[in-house]
């Protein structure tokens, strides 16, 4: 007598594999894949911010003015008071031979529109244009914010874009004060970094200078970041900005304070190299968010397109700094609309009130399949058991995350994968009625059954596709639940149970009791 078939191997490793997967979730063990609960279940932070895309016009527009002053110094075009007044760049050529260059350079530019009197240039952004940078600033805030929580490690933030202007972002496991404050300040931080020139020709007046005063000059003043005391006036129009940083990174001085060290991409190095060999015996301010951290003098060309930032970080800060570099900077501050604790304990009660209603659902489906159909209804549970471990093994595996709706899908699945087994069992009792052989039976109610449990899973499966594609946070951990459970409970369900019958088989025949074995009463037996 031959026990195992192909069938049943498959099923034994799968049901095997879905256990030793489960178990690290179920006893909660520090080691292996474990599921990860959601915000719903496990208590966490829920925010919603909004974007400050003014910032973002003004940040184009200064980008816009960097990139004319750079050109005209790579190509000796001497220009006169270049400055942005509110969201115009304003300057004069000193040379006309040089307008067909500087025309050529700002149609290369999109979105601009130009406006000339003279020699002397009005540049600001087309109402499109101002559009699409909100836009941009939005989709560019979600993607950021994101990246730096993926970064810090955070499992399975949910950010997303909600309306047009706002952006969700929920936190599982946020349960302190000092966890909630270090990640609002992660997620703020605007990490807009600068260099940018000291105005060493009005440097000494900073003190007696105003704010309006500077800006006549094409300046800002701006403080010291250990010492607010302390001021710097720079050109407003900074030498290259944080978009150019491909890699920061925490270090050591050699007084063995964190500081950070960045890198910038090739067109960054260049400007950077150009720029300290032009300024040689000058100073070179390092601005982080409007903070100045330090202002060397620049003692020869600096090539490698590499610095520094220093400015008494501890070890934390300094990370979460790189971090916020790393991901980008956010074009526009983002800030705080509205904010929501979800506490653990409502999170327990939910998984409380879930695991009832899946415990007092399963046993009451398996009561009945053995009542109603006898040891076909306990093969038909066995795989019910194999189709949860499989579920919850599947999502450890993946790292997938367990929410409210997700525990909703489970036990729909236990539902449909108990459906399978009910419409198996009936063609096979049909088949049986109709005085066909056990064998036969078996084997044709396979058949039978086949195309109705396809098109049942198929069409749901299909259903749970679209959710995952459109769905978002909880609706997409439904979708995903509920697809593992479909796949799970063909595995189970089919391939299986079938298995189990063709093992079972040469008893089945011996014993020729359809009740005990399918439930079935037959006149005459």
């Amino acid at each position: 007598m031959r026990v195992l078939n192909y069938r049943l191997v498959i099923f034994l490793i799968a049901l095997m594999g879905g256990i030793a997967l489960s178990i690290p979730s179920f006893l909660n063990l520090k080691e292996g894949p474990k599921i990860t609960l959601g915000l719903d279940l496990q208590g966490g932070l829920h925010m919603l911010l909004g974007v400050d895309t003014d910032a973002a016009i003004k940040s184009k527009i200064k980008s816009i003015a960097s990139s004319i002053k750079y050109f005209a110094e790579d190509n000796d075009i001497l220009l006169e008071d270049l400055k942005i007044e509110d969201k115009d760049i304003k300057f004069t050529l000193l040379d006309k031979d040089d307008e067909p260059k500087m025309d050529e350079m700002l149609k290369n530019i999109s979105g601009l529109k130009v406006e000339k009197h003279s020699l002397h240039y009005v540049v600001t952004l087309t109402p499109q244009e101002i559009e699409s940078v909100k836009e941009y600033a939005i989709n560019q805030a979600v993607d950021t914010i994101r990246n730096r929580l993926d970064q810090f490690g955070l499992a399975e933030p949910n950010v997303a874009k909600q309306g047009k202007d706002k952006i969700l972002v929920e936190l599982p496991g946020i349960k302190t004060p000092k966890q909630e404050q270090r990640i609002r300040s992660l997620i703020a931080k605007a990490a807009h970094l600068q260099l940018m020139a000291v105005d060493e020709d009005r440097a000494a007046r900073v003190y007696q200078m105003s704010p309006e005063e500077a800006a006549e000059y094409g300046d800002v003043i701006l403080s010291d970041a250990k010492n607010p005391k302390i001021k710097y006036l720079l050109k407003e129009i900074p030498i290259l900005d944080g978009s150019m940083i491909i890699d920061a990174k925490v270090a050591f001085d050699q007084n063995n304070q964190p500081v950070i060290n960045f890198t910038l991409n090739s067109e960054g190095a260049k400007i950077f190299g150009d720029f300290t060999a032009k300024s040689v015996g000058k100073h070179l301010a390092i601005v982080l968010d409007n903070k100045v951290y330090s202002a060397p003098v620049i003692r020869e060309r600096i090539g490698g397109g590499s610095g520094q930032i220093s400015g008494g970080f501890s070890v934390q800060e300094a990370h979460d700094v790189a971090i916020a570099l790393r991901s980008g900077a956010l074009l526009a501050p983002v800030f705080l609309l509205e904010k929501r604790s979800v506490g653990p304990s409502l999170g327990a009660d939910s998984i409380k009130a879930s695991l009832i209603a899946l415990i007092s659902g399963f046993v009451i489906v398996v009561l009945f399949m053995i009542f109603y159909y006898g040891i076909a209804g306990i093969i038909a549970d066995i795989a019910l058991v194999a189709n949860l471990f499989l579920i919850i093994g599947v999502m450890a595996l993946f790292g997938a995350t367990l929410t409210l709706p997700g525990m909703a899908g489970i036990v729909l699945t236990v539902g449909m994968a108990v459906d399978a087994n009910v419409i198996i069992s009936e063609r096979i009792r049909e088949l049986l009625r109709e005085g066909v052989s056990i064998k036969k039976a078996i084997e044709q109610g396979y058949k039978n059954a086949m195309s109705a449990i396809l098109d049942a899973n198929i069409t749901t499966l299909i259903a749970a596709v679209v959710l995952y594609a459109y769905g978002t946070g909880p609706i997409k951990g439904f979708a995903i639940t509920i697809s593992i459970g479909i796949l799970a409970s063909m595995l189970t369900a089919i391939l299986g149970t079938h298995g189990i019958y063709e093992a079972l088989l040469p008893k089945i025949e011996k014993s020729k009791n359809l009740s005990l074995w399918f439930g079935l009463k037959v006149k005459g037996k």
